[in-house]
């Protein structure tokens, strides 16, 4: 799914960014970026997983509000210029791209 595959290589891409923040932000901003980012295509993965579109749906709606925990947690980073606005913008852009993807996705299995 392309949807999966996005999610999967912003992952990547967070992760090798916040390796390069400070030590002190191991179990703040780090751990809350991570964290966010790998539930996005994670609940994507198990929502794929399930039986019905409801429940599909549902890990969709977890995913969706990680997507917007995630662009939140980009913002903060970027306020503290942990993030350049150039990095900022290019993430953000693929967050949005993501949350636009799994909405449609999400209203294509509740038949709306």
């Amino acid at each position: 799914m392309e949807i999966w595959n996005r999610a999967v290589e912003l992952a990547t891409t967070v992760y090798e960014i916040t390796s390069d923040f400070p030590n002190e932000e191991k179990y703040g901003l780090i751990s809350q970026l991570r964290r966010y980012v790998v539930s996005i295509s994670s609940n994507i993965a198990e929502g794929a997983g399930r039986n019905t579109d409801k429940d599909f749906a549902r890990f969709l709606s977890i995913a969706y509000g990680s997507a917007y925990e995630l662009e939140t947690q980009i913002i903060i980073a970027t306020n503290l210029k942990l993030l350049d606005d150039r990095e900022s913008i290019k993430l953000c852009e693929e967050i949005n791209v993501l949350q636009k993807m799994i909405y449609a996705f999400s209203k294509k299995l509740n038949g709306s």
